[in-house]
């Protein structure tokens, strides 16, 4: 049974940062947004998010799409040939969690890394990319990078490395992509520079619809050729849409709002690690840099189904990520009221052992 003050509270869906609901601001934005037809080029709303997000990074165009999931996957498209290989790391989103897109939208096949929380090297980079003389081999084309990584617990890629797996992509002729669903967490936990990003990587998935707060797309922002080409296999893949400033207007709004207050989740995240650690059903937690927190059940306490039941009897919603680990995300959807709540509650849980 829940307290009268998880009832007032209502649940706290720690779930995802794709749980937000549009702030009354951004809302206002989207009810005054000018729109066009996107697929003639003619919404002038989307056109301004486009170059907003192609100039924050200093590059030369952007496509606005619905859905992180499909701007990865045009990026794969642009830079492979069917039957071309993608290199990754085993946990990537675009591996995981993409319906098979790899193979079914761009028939390429996917050499999985074994790096530190997502995160791998360009020696590993390196040791595995396929002779193009050897016909027995696919074709090494693209490096795919995920930042921040999801399943690594919101881990954050250090520049110098990303740096050196570029210069190994440019020695052996293969693209770049880099897959930031959570990009902007990782650029302010680490104070590092949009346009630094734009100089390293061939094309970047930015999403809206996670930290930012906007109820729905993602950008992939590249070159002028590469913007072009992506916009025709966005039409092939249903993608195109008509006056879609009105969402478009909450994706603007996000990224000239946002932002810095990723901080905030971030100090969160780590006051709740604090608070994890020292509770007997976790058994461990990932290290916390941005906005996810994972940890291993203590299964000797109790299951990962026992687990998440017992919290959404308390007012919290989390998700398994497999393995016996949990997941929670913190956003700004999340009061400084309810936070406390959340704490308090966690430390209850532990009590009752």
């Amino acid at each position: 049974m829940l307290s009268n003050k998880t009832e007032t509270l209502s649940m706290i869906d720690l779930r995802s940062d794709t749980v937000t609901k549009p702030s009354p601001q951004m809302l206002q934005a989207m009810m005054e947004a000018q729109v066009g037809d996107d697929v003639f080029g003619e919404d002038p709303t989307v056109n301004e998010l486009q170059n907003f997000a192609a100039d924050m990074f200093g590059m030369e165009a952007a496509l606005y799409c619905s859905s992180g999931t499909m701007t990865n996957q045009i990026a794969i498209k642009l830079h492979t040939q069917p039957g071309d290989e993608v290199i990754c790391d085993k946990l990537s989103h675009i591996y995981l969690y993409e319906g098979g897109g790899i193979a079914s939208n761009s028939g390429a096949s996917v050499r999985l890394l074994e790096g530190n929380l997502g995160r791998f090297t360009a020696n590993q980079v390196l040791e595995n990319i396929n002779d193009r003389n050897n016909i027995h081999f696919p074709i090494s084309s693209m490096v795919s990078i995920e930042n921040t990584v999801n399943k690594g617990g919101g881990a954050c890629w250090e520049i110098d490395e990303m740096i050196k797996i570029k210069a190994v992509c440019q020695n052996n002729n293969m693209a770049l992509h880099l897959d930031g669903a959570r990009l902007f967490n990782a650029l302010v936990a680490k104070n590092q520079s949009p346009k630094k990003y734009g100089q390293l990587f061939d094309t970047i998935s930015i999403c809206l619809s996670k930290g930012l707060g906007a109820p729905v797309g993602s950008l992939l922002l590249g070159n002028k050729e590469h913007i072009t080409k992506a916009t025709r296999i966005r039409k092939a893949m249903g993608g195109g849409m008509r006056q879609a400033g009105f969402i478009a207007a909450a994706g603007l709004y996000a990224l000239q709002n946002n932002v810095e207050r990723l901080k905030i989740d971030h100090e969160r995240a780590k006051s709740l690690a604090s608070v994890l650690q020292n509770s007997l059903f976790v058994e461990s937690i990932y290290p916390v840099e941005t906005n996810i927190v994972i940890f291993k059940v203590n299964t000797k306490i109790r299951t990962t189904t026992q687990l998440i039941d017992n919290l959404k009897e308390n007012g919290i919603n989390a998700v398994s990520m497999g393995n016996n680990l949990v997941r929670f995300v913190l956003h700004l959807n999340i009061t400084d009221s309810e936070f406390e709540f959340l704490l308090s509650k966690l430390d209850e849980i532990n009590l009752k052992q």
